[in-house]
């Protein structure tokens, strides 16, 4: 274990570039997105729909692509989700209305599983003990991604929506092509045989259940956050794309100094579920109080407070999840573990899109008590640092 170890953890820097400029490609055009849809006559609603549209497709594209990384390997899985994001730009740059529009995101989500196969690298090539650290720094690529898409997104929007998707397909599709070069399989035995994971096994682990509920729960009201935001931007300090897509910066900086550093330095002293847990409190606190700052300051002051418990409750759960997995089985459960975060991503923007229409602060309120139940799950889940992977 110590040379797999010692070899494997090499092997993880061009995941970490794969998955960053992966996200780097996806977040360019979150800036715009909103904007583009008003210009097309959608309100809350509609917005809604577009990222629900994207993550109701990944519901199945991520735990499939989870299933067959167990059967086939990791990278070939890394690559097919790298190129098919890079088509589905192609076709969201061609989109002339609302429909065509979410259709062509419903198609970039059914490649959207790469995070979720990324994972299960990571948990390939890491001792248990160590993984919180690893995937913090798969956190920090994601994070940095969120960093450099929207800056690169809010300085070209000016040039036009489809400027914008086209610069997006062709990084999506380079990445693509680095990959096939750059990363090699995990050092692990495949099973070719089909993944023994079912629903009952699911069902005999109660801790799997509580954190997947929480990773629900957690990103249910990160993205009810994410979908509203542009509107208050809007509405309450007067921001355009390029004001908008710095809030976005701003948030990711702080995502990824916490996912990048503080996770890693934290977990083994204090454990990730005590951190999950801090992580969702954190998450819920700022949002209840977020509509109702005072001031732009005191806005950006609640969304970096926001920032933090995103950053410790992402990627402490993924590693809690991990932990409760066979080696056999990480990809099927990790696929599982994203297929859960894309239902957050479904149910969430259209809830609070239609939520937002009917008072701008509703959204806010829902989403800070479904962090603050995920915090209370996660305190209560007794000793779950110290689990080990139930027998399969």
């Amino acid at each position: 274990m110590d040379s797999q170890d010692h070899t494997g953890t090499g092997l993880l820097r061009p995941v970490y570039l794969a998955v960053f400029l992966d996200m780097v490609a996806f977040a360019i055009i979150l800036p715009v997105l909103p904007f583009y849809a008003m210009n097309l006559g959608g309100a809350g609603l509609w917005l809604g729909i577009l990222l629900t549209s994207y993550s109701a497709a990944k519901l199945v594209g991520a735990a499939v692509a989870g299933r067959l990384s167990d059967r086939y390997g990791r990278k070939p899985l890394l690559i097919i989700g790298l190129v098919g994001s890079g088509a589905s730009f192609i076709l969201t740059g061609m989109a002339g209305s609302l429909i065509v529009l979410a259709l062509a995101r419903a198609v970039a989500g059914l490649f959207g599983g790469t995070i979720a196969t990324a994972q299960a690298y990571v948990a390939d090539v890491t001792r248990p003990a160590e993984r919180a650290r690893y995937m913090g720094l798969l956190g920090a690529s994601i994070g940095s991604g969120f960093i450099v898409g929207p800056g690169i997104g809010a300085g070209l929007g000016s040039y036009g929506f489809l400027v914008v998707t086209s610069v997006a397909a062709a990084l999506a599709l380079a990445n693509g092509l680095l990959a096939m070069f750059l990363i090699r399989e995990t050092p692990r035995q495949r099973d070719h045989k089909p993944s023994t994971w079912s629903w009952q096994t699911l069902a005999a682990q109660p801790a799997s259940l509580v954190i997947l509920i929480a990773m629900f729960l957690t990103l249910f009201a990160f993205v009810s956050m994410e979908t509203t935001l542009a509107f208050v931007a809007r509405a309450e300090y007067g921001l355009d794309e390029r004001g908008f897509g710095m809030i976005l910066v701003y948030v990711g900086v702080i995502m990824i100094i916490v996912q990048g550093g503080i996770v890693g330095r934290l977990a083994p002293r204090v454990g990730e579920r005590r951190l999950s847990a801090l992580g969702a409190l954190l998450l819920g606190g700022s949002l209840f109080l977020l509509p109702f700052a005072q001031s732009f300051a005191a806005a950006m002051a609640f969304l970096g407070v926001l920032a933090v418990g995103q950053g410790l409750v992402s990627p402490t759960l993924s590693t809690l999840l991990s932990r409760r997995t066979s080696e056999a089985l990480q990809g099927g459960m990790l696929g599982l573990g994203q297929s859960v975060t894309s239902a957050a991503r479904a149910i969430g923007p259209v809830l609070a899109g239609w939520l937002y229409d009917q008072g701008a602060s509703w959204p806010f309120v829902l989403a800070g008590a479904a962090a603050m139940i995920a915090a209370i799950g996660l305190a209560r889940l007794r000793g779950a640092d110290a689990l080990e992977p139930p027998a399969v």
